[in-house]
């Protein structure tokens, strides 16, 4: 995408100066598009797309539905495997270092922010480890969609031929040119988890005993405020924190095609604010009705009626995730092959073409993905371990250190060398899930008899609930 030195609020700003000269107030919303050359999709036409179209307050939602996923029910068993008290403050720790990962608004592309740091060597590893963690997280979406449709069908066909089924529909949403035409999926989308996740939470409540514990006699919840996990398991438990919270990589593409770019720090806080209150309150009360017996997804948990209805509520967001991440790393492709010529902001047949190949080899790549391994949990830990770290912790601490300790050598207070120190810890912390969570992660791979690629076994439990 554009380079580093190109900063994006360069058109809302001859925007606004446009408008200032002819006498009327900033309406960002209504200025006319062909006035507006952006310095990443180029001259923006009336008869093209308008890559500049997303409030602040639809930002926030497209932020909080591409956090807000299945991830969400994992964290249950995670406080289960590390113990109440150490995986709440493991969870808190997680959402603040990836929060704070996004303190370069004035960049486009995670690759950007490597160039910052380390040039053209930076900007190229960067952007391959984005588009693999976009692109098996695509695939991950398409496994939690085949996952509800067994459960809601109780495995009625084979489990291929649902991933089969959510790579077309995830081709069809995802293909959506712009952004700001997505922004009402993303309403759908967290009222659609919304419901399921709530709806799931009341019934553990108001059960007997989960659905997982023995069904007569006395059971035991054997609910830990602090666990004794090996240290694969507590890694993986890591891991899965990290992947249900990391979804700020696909915050760059967002911000771009905002139309007043000055507002991301406000949907940012908004979105990452709700997140994080939304999983500790679920996460607290799920672990504790469910305790040891906590299934995983959690969904599990309810019982096999109340196991449908929540899939079922779940699906219309699955697909709204499986939509952004599609939609991202083909316009990252998109935009990377028509940089600079008029085919990237008009309508032509080469425009078309180009969207289209992009869309549907990512969906390609990512349904080989999902149906290599067909299990979420064990999809899900993968991508949290090998790759989160690379997108959403190691870069966090590089880019402080790089503003703040290598660029600022004179301004070195006790604040600031308290501040580097804890960059440092949270590298060092990278590493050590990016090792230990992938060590875990195919251990359980390994071990899953399910995890079998293109299997058509179900991959949801649904058959022994």
């Amino acid at each position: 995408m554009s380079s580093i030195d190109v900063h994006p609020l360069s058109a809302y700003d001859n925007e606004k100066d446009s408008e200032k000269a002819m006498g009327h107030e900033t309406n960002v919303a209504v200025v006319a598009v062909a006035a507006l050359h952006d310095p990443v999709f180029g001259d923006l036409e009336a008869n093209g797309p308008n890559y500049r179209d997303v409030g602040w307050l639809g930002t926030a939602v497209l932020m909080v539905k591409a956090t807000i996923g299945l991830g969400v029910l994992g964290i249950p068993y995670s406080l289960q495997t590390l113990g109440f008290v150490p995986g709440i403050l493991a969870l808190i720790a997680v959402e603040i270092i990836v929060t704070s990962s996004e303190n370069h608004p004035e960049v486009y592309t995670m690759g950007d922010a490597g160039s910052v740091m380390f040039g053209r060597a930076g900007e190229i590893g960067l952007d391959v480890a984005w588009m693999l963690y976009m692109i098996f997280c695509t695939g991950m979406a398409m496994v939690s969609i085949s996952t509800s449709l067994n459960a809601v069908s109780m495995h009625g066909t084979c489990t291929a031929v649902f991933i089969a089924v959510a790579a077309v529909v995830g081709l069809g949403f995802g293909s959506i040119r712009t952004l700001g035409k997505i922004t009402f999926l993303g309403w759908i989308g967290v009222a659609s988890i919304t419901a399921s996740i709530i709806t799931m939470t009341v019934a553990v409540g108001i059960q007997d005993r989960p659905a997982d514990a023995p069904k007569v006699g006395p059971w035991e919840k054997n609910a830990k405020a602090f666990g004794d996990p090996t240290f694969p398991a507590a890694m993986s438990a890591v891991s899965s924190f990290l992947l249900a919270s990391a979804a700020t990589p696909t915050f760059f593409g967002m911000i771009s095609e905002m139309r007043d770019p000055r507002m991301y720090t406000r949907a940012l806080c908004v979105a990452q604010g709700t997140t994080s209150c939304f999983y500790i309150i679920i996460g607290s009360i799920v672990y504790h009705f469910c305790g040891q017996y906590v299934a995983y997804p959690a969904l599990g948990s309810a019982g096999p009626l109340m196991k449908k209805v929540c899939y079922g509520l779940a699906i219309p967001a699955l697909v709204v995730t499986l939509t952004i991440y599609l939609h991202l790393p083909a316009k990252f492709v998109f935009v990377r092959l028509l940089r600079g010529s008029e085919h990237l902001s008009r309508s032509t047949p080469t425009h078309w073409i180009t969207w289209f190949g992009c869309t549907i080899s990512i969906t390609i790549v990512a349904y080989i993905i999902a149906s290599s391994i067909p299990i979420f949990s064990s999809l899900m830990g993968l991508i949290g371990a090998s790759l989160c770290p690379f997108v959403s912790v190691l870069p966090t601490a590089l880019m402080w250190l790089h503003d703040n300790w290598f660029g600022n050598p004179r301004e070195r207070t006790l604040k600031v060398k308290a501040t580097a120190a804890f960059a440092v810890f949270v590298f060092a912390t990278g590493l050590l899930i990016c090792g230990g969570g992938t060590y875990g992660a195919v251990m359980d791979i390994i071990s899953s008899e399910s995890a079998r690629p293109w299997s058509c076994l179900d991959n949801s439990n649904s058959v022994s609930s």
